[in-house]
C-alpha cells in the first residue's frame, strides 16, 4: 500500500478536488493554502484515515503542523501504523 496515494485519495475525496489531489507532492501546504480544508473538513479527513488505515487518532494527537503538508500527513499516518 502507497500511504501518499492513499492519503491523496482521500484528500481529494473529502474535499472535492476532482482529482488536482494527483498533481500534490509531499512539498503541498495543505492547511491555510487550500480553501476547501476547514476545520470540518479535517475532522471528515480524520475519521476517514481511521477508517482506512485502521488506527484512532486521539484529540491530543491533532496538530496543525500535521496538516502543514501532504508529507507532514503522511509522516503522520505512517507513524500510526507504525506505532
Amino acid at each position: 500500500m502507497n500511504i501518499q496515494n492513499e492519503v491523496l485519495s482521500l484528500l481529494d475525496e473529502i474535499l472535492s478536488l476532482n482529482g488536482r489531489a494527483t498533481g500534490f507532492t509531499s512539498d503541498t501546504p495543505l492547511l491555510g493554502a487550500i480553501p476547501e480544508l476547514d476545520s470540518m473538513a479535517v475532522v471528515a479527513l480524520i475519521t476517514n484515515l481511521e477508517e482506512r488505515f485502521g488506527f484512532t487518532v486521539d484529540d491530543d494527537e491533532i496538530e496543525g503542523s500535521t496538516f502543514a503538508t501532504v508529507g507532514s500527513l503522511v509522516d503522520f499516518v505512517a507513524g500510526k501504523l507504525g506505532a
